[in-house]
């Protein structure tokens, strides 16, 4: 079986609602598992789970502050799967660029 790559595997764990929703919550900055399932429709042992994936991602770090996992997001994996998508977004800027002279040297033509 082939390795997964790392655009792969965040594509993955942001597939699912849960982790989308605890990765949203990190927005706003580092939380424990306690305050991360706050709110959530799953279990902490869950939570605990889906922090483990999103971790496997590399979309969240982890650090102990004494008993307590704190986590936050991996500015480096976020800017890895940004780079991903923008692949995507240059290419539709050119798309649009080129119709957009197309339609243009049309009208020109029609005058």
């Amino acid at each position: 079986m082939n390795a997964l790559k790392l655009d792969d595997l965040a594509l993955n764990a942001l597939g699912d609602p849960t982790r989308r929703s605890i990765f949203e919550k990190l927005e706003k900055g580092p939380l424990s598992v306690v305050h991360i399932a706050d709110g959530l429709p799953v279990t902490r042992s869950a939570v605990s789970q889906h922090l483990k994936v999103l971790k496997e991602a590399r979309l969240i770090t982890m650090k102990q502050e004494g008993t307590r996992s704190i986590y936050s997001i991996n500015q480096e994996g976020l800017i890895a799967l940004r780079n991903y998508l923008d692949r995507f977004w240059d290419e539709a800027l050119e798309n649009f660029k080129q119709l957009a002279e197309t339609t243009e040297k049309q009208k020109t033509i029609k005058k």
